[in-house]
């Protein structure tokens, strides 16, 4: 029996006995397992009103409101889970996690904190306490979980990921780049590494091992903008700029609409004595100065300038 219809024969129980409880809350975890989260929350809200004290329509309740993105009504659920199953972790974990998406730090930690004290060995708990650390700017302790973390499961990639971020934030590039290497003994593919790698081969000057962590990227995810905006002026300043036109035209294919793009793009069409493109690209960069990280008013003056040239 495939799922939907195990899903229709429960449907049709419950309407046959309406009173039927098991029923309801066994269709009410087949829907959330499914992805029926909307239809899913009206049984177990039912439930909730009938069992007023049961703890598991409550944690399953709060998993429905965190799928659903309602995360203050997911805080309530977990709350009143807790209120009648104080030993429950699952609901105590999961509490943390919607406190991270409230931006409540420090009560993610201090429900995280509470699993730690049934389970000190949990590795994951020990990341969402450094994701915490690092949402509140608190890089030392951060490092400090995250280290927790991969002492208890070394191939956590994130976790290496981010102590390498912060290696990086502190200027220590060669152990940011050893946290980064260490992702993709793990996990070969991930293309932020390859990425982080990149631009900390550009900072110490290695531009062809930069060159090639940047086409790594690209080419693992083709909508990375920033790795290639780097690539791209690596490109352009080995003097190949037929090519480094048609990474562009790549990137804004792939990343939609950049005024970074448009803004190099121009550059490039300079360098090829392209003026009219030349113009154009600098108005559609200034047509997309969200995206723009030069001044805009410093690229309205340009454009200003090679106008009042051409009259």
């Amino acid at each position: 029996m495939s799922k939907l219809d195990k899903i229709e024969e429960l449907q049709n129980k419950l309407k046959e006995d309406p009173s039927n409880f098991p029923i309801r809350r066994q269709l009410a975890i087949i829907l959330l397992d499914n992805g029926f989260a909307e239809e899913s929350l009206q049984h177990f809200i039912y439930l909730s009103q009938i069992f007023k004290q049961d703890s598991s329509i409550y944690y399953n309740l709060g998993i429905v409101y965190e799928k659903l993105k309602q995360y203050k009504n997911a805080e309530g659920a977990y709350i009143k889970a807790l209120e009648y199953s104080p030993e429950e972790i699952d609901a105590a974990y999961n509490l943390g996690l919607v406190y991270i998406e409230l931006k409540e730090y420090d009560k993610a930690i201090y429900y995280f904190g509470k699993v730690l004290e049934t389970d000190p060995q949990d590795s994951n708990t020990y990341f969402n306490i450094g994701i915490a650390n690092l949402k509140k700017g608190e890089l030392i302790e951060a490092m400090d979980n995250f280290q927790q973390t991969i002492d208890l499961n070394n191939d956590d990639i994130y976790a290496h990921f981010y102590i390498g971020n912060i290696y990086k934030e502190f200027g220590d590039n060669a152990s940011a780049a050893e946290e980064f290497k260490n992702v993709l003994k793990i996990s070969p593919d991930y293309s932020w590494a390859y990425y982080n790698l990149g631009v900390i081969d550009f900072e110490n000057g290695d531009i062809s091992s930069a060159m090639a962590n940047l086409e790594k990227t690209i080419d693992l995810n083709p909508k990375d903008v920033d790795a290639y905006k780097i690539y791209i002026k690596l490109i352009a300043r080995s003097g190949d700029f037929q090519y480094a036109g048609d990474l562009v035209k790549n990137a804004l294919k792939n990343c939609g609409a950049n005024g970074d793009l448009y803004y190099i793009y121009a550059q490039i069409k300079k360098e090829l004595q392209d003026n009219t493109a030349y113009a154009n690209y600098l108005n559609k960069a200034l047509e997309n100065n969200e995206t723009l990280t030069a001044s805009p008013k410093a690229v309205k003056k340009e454009l200003d300038k090679y106008l009042s040239q051409q009259i």
